[in-house]
């Protein structure tokens, strides 16, 4: 919402203060069409040219994602803690038991309760590859630290592609802006008997080519870069609350203080409270 809001309000505000200060849409929009097309198209070329195609296909998620917001929402954090909860009750009591679930996730009775993160294959194959290690006595906590960092720093690297590639085409479009203003130019040369005021509107033309490379540079697709990076790096988090869980554990901590350490870091804005966790996991033991 607010990426759809932000924009409005720089298309409102940076062509409403043009028209306010007596300028005419008429050469702009003679012109947009064309400069669009010379602009956008080299910029889309580039930016196809520069990225491979599980890249492009994952900068096309990253956009929707731009204006839906973060995937992760506060009842998926208290969702993961209540699933870590379970996990590491189970893997306490009996490590045999635990087998089960880390094996066959899809037809597990814990993981099914939580559908939203089950089809995350990014969190399943963390919680299940760790756990399935501390089942074979990989139990050196600073080992365990380092995986899970290299895990969670490979996976963050993949969710920035598409942050990366948006920028980097923001970068490029003012240079983009400057050939086509320079095209303009070469063909207001070639009419250089017109009258004046024929040359002048030509002339505007041309520079509605640097203006629209910047104005998309730095009013829209930079942004929007910003925006989608912010949102990644926010969904990262939950990663690594799944981490801080599992470490906390082999710390030897009660399954209670585990789960507290990861709520903590929760983004503020969808960390739910303590009472609520130990309500959701009250409620889990009544259901048991």
């Amino acid at each position: 919402m607010n990426a759809a809001i932000g924009l409005t309000i720089t298309i409102v505000m940076v062509f409403g203060g043009y028209l306010l200060a007596g300028g005419k849409m008429d050469i702009i929009m003679h012109s947009l069409p064309f400069e669009m097309m010379m602009i956008g198209g080299a910029a889309v070329g580039a930016f196809v040219a520069s990225n491979d195609f599980t890249t492009i296909k994952h900068t096309a998620g990253d956009i929707v994602t731009a204006f839906a917001g973060p995937k992760w929402k506060k009842k998926d954090y208290a969702d993961l803690l209540c699933l870590m909860h379970e996990l590491l009750n189970v893997l306490k009591q009996n490590p045999v038991d635990i087998e089960a679930h880390i094996e066959a996730p899809q037809e597990s009775s814990i993981f099914t309760k939580y559908p939203r993160i089950l089809k995350d294959h990014d969190a399943i194959e963390m919680i299940c590859d760790t756990i399935r290690s501390m089942i074979m006595n990989f139990d050196n906590v600073h080992q365990v630290e380092i995986l899970l960092e290299k895990h969670l720093e490979s996976l963050q690297e993949d969710k920035l592609h598409g942050s990366h590639a948006l920028q980097s085409t923001a970068d490029a479009l003012p240079a983009l802006g400057i050939v086509a203003a320079v095209l303009g130019v070469i063909k207001t040369m070639a009419s250089i008997d017109k009258p004046p005021e024929v040359l002048g509107g030509m002339i505007g033309g041309a520079l509605v080519g640097t203006f629209l490379g910047v104005f998309l540079a730095y009013g829209v697709v930079g942004p929007f870069a910003s925006r989608v990076k912010h949102t990644r790096m926010e969904e990262h988090i939950f990663y690594s609350m799944i981490g801080e869980v599992l470490v906390s554990n082999l710390h030897k901590n009660p399954v209670n203080i585990c789960v507290e350490v990861a709520r903590r870091h929760a983004p503020s804005r969808v960390r739910p409270s303590f009472d609520e966790i130990e309500q959701a996991i009250r409620e889990l033991k009544q259901a048991a």
